[in-house]
C-alpha cells in the first residue's frame, strides 16, 4: 500500500510498555513489508521480546534509551527530564533529523505534544496544533479535529483546523474535495457563539481549495454529514469520550439482552455473524491513533490502554499520513489561505440557544 520508509516508535509507552507496543510489530511488517522501524526505549525490556517475533525481527533496529517517560508525568517535567535522552524525545528527534518519516508513541499526550512542538515546531501561520481522530459514520469515516489539543480555539484557529483537516481527509481518505463542517448548536447562520460564526464567514469568504458546507451539530457527525468536522479541544474530547462511552454501554446492554433468555440466546446463535460484524464496526481499536496537525513533520498518538491490534492501526495511520505527502498538503493549503484570507465583517456578538 506504501512506499518504503521508516517509522519511528517510543516502545516504552502506554499503560504495558514493550509487552504491547512489540507484539504489534508483526502486524505493521505484515501490512507495510517495506517499512523499516526504529524502535526507542530501554533495550533491556525490549530484546528478550523480540525471539517471539515471527517476521518483523529483520526490519527492526533497537536504539537504547536510558530514560522513559511516565504516563503521569507533567509536561514540564517531562521536558527537563527526558529532553535529548528519552525514547519519546528520540523518537520524535529522528523525524527532524529525516532518520524517519512518522513517529508513534501510546505515551502521555502532554508530553508527546509539549515534545513535538519543541523538537518539530508549528507551520507557518499556525498558533497551536491540533490532534485529529478518525470518527466511524454510518457512510463510512470522517475526520474530527481537534479532540483535545487547543482549548478554547479562536476563530483564525477553526480555520486553520479546517485547512489541515481537510488536506489530512484527501490524504486518508483519497477524497478530491473532502465536505468541511463546523460544530455547532444548530445549523442556521445566527446560531453559536461569535468565534463560530466568525471562523464561518471566514471559510465561506476565502477563495480556498475547501468544500465548505456550513455548521453541523452532534449528530451529524455519527451521520457522517461531513468528511471533516471542526471544533475546538475542549467540545472535540468530551464528544471523543462521550462516543466511546456510549458505544461500549450499547454493547453491554446488548449482550445482557442477548444472553437474558433462552430463546434470546438462541437468536444470538442464530444471528452471530451479524453481531460479529457489529462488534468489529464498533471496535475503537480500528480507529485508534489521534495525529498531530500543524507541526513540521508527523506524530501520531496512540491510546494508551490499546492492545498490538490497536497499535498496529495507529501506525496503519501514521504511515499512510506519510505516505500521501500529508505536510506539503497542509502547507500549500495555508499558503492559500494566508493569500485569500477575508476581512471578517463586525456582527454584534449574540449567542443564540
Amino acid at each position: 500500500m506504501s512506499e518504503a520508509g521508516t517509522i519511528a516508535i517510543d516502545a516504552m509507552g502506554g499503560d504495558i510498555g514493550p509487552a504491547m507496543v512489540v507484539p504489534s510489530l508483526d502486524l505493521i511488517v505484515a501490512r507495510h513489508p517495506k517499512w523499516k522501524i526504529l524502535l526507542f526505549g530501554d533495550a533491556a525490556k525490549i530484546e528478550p521480546l523480540l525471539p517471539r517475533l515471527r517476521q518483523a525481527r529483520s526490519a527492526i533496529e533497537v536504539r537504547h534509551c536510558e530514560v522513559s517517560i511516565g504516563m503521569d508525568d507533567k509536561p514540564s517535567q517531562a521536558l527537563r527530564r527526558g529532553r535529548g535522552k528519552s525514547s519519546m524525545w528520540q523518537a520524535i528527534e529522528s523525524v527532524r533529523s529525516g532518520d524517519a518519516q512518522v513517529a508513534l508513541s501510546a505515551g502521555n499526550t502532554g508530553a508527546l505534544m509539549a515534545m513535538a512542538t519543541v523538537i518539530l515546531r508549528t507551520m507557518p501561520g499556525i498558533k497551536r496544533p491540533a490532534i485529529a481522530a478518525i470518527w466511524p459514520t454510518l457512510k463510512g469515516e470522517s475526520v474530527v479535529l481537534d479532540v483535545g489539543a487547543t482549548i478554547g480555539a479562536d476563530a483564525e484557529q477553526l480555520v486553520n483546523f479546517a485547512v489541515m483537516g481537510e488536506a489530512m481527509a484527501r490524504s486518508v481518505f483519497l477524497l478530491e474535495r473532502p465536505t468541511v463542517g463546523l460544530l455547532n448548536i444548530g445549523v442556521e447562520e445566527v446560531k453559536g457563539n461569535e468565534v463560530v460564526r466568525d471562523a464561518g464567514r471566514i471559510l465561506r469568504q476565502a477563495k480556498l481549495p475547501i468544500e465548505y458546507y456550513g455548521f453541523v451539530e452532534g449528530d451529524d457527525m455519527g451521520k457522517g454529514t461531513v468528511d471533516v468536522v471542526v471544533t475546538e479541544g475542549f467540545t472535540g474530547n468530551i464528544a471523543l469520550k462521550t462516543a466511546e462511552g456510549t458505544a461500549k454501554q450499547l454493547m453491554t446492554y446488548l449482550r445482557s439482552a442477548l444472553k437474558r433468555t433462552l430463546l434470546s440466546q438462541l437468536g444470538a446463535l442464530l444471528a452471530w455473524r451479524a453481531f460479529e460484524a457489529l462488534r468489529a464496526k464498533m471496535d475503537p481499536r480500528r480507529h485508534n491513533g489521534g495525529v498531530f496537525l500543524g507541526l513540521n513533520g508527523i506524530v501520531v498518538k496512540s491510546h494508551g490502554a490499546t492492545d498490538d491490534f490497536g497499535f498496529a492501526a495507529a501506525a496503519d495511520l501514521a504511515i499512510e499520513m506519510a505516505s500521501n505527502a500529508v505536510i506539503e498538503k497542509i502547507a500549500a493549503d495555508l499558503a492559500a489561505l494566508d493569500a485569500n484570507l477575508p476581512a471578517v465583517s463586525e456582527e454584534p456578538a449574540v449567542e443564540q440557544i
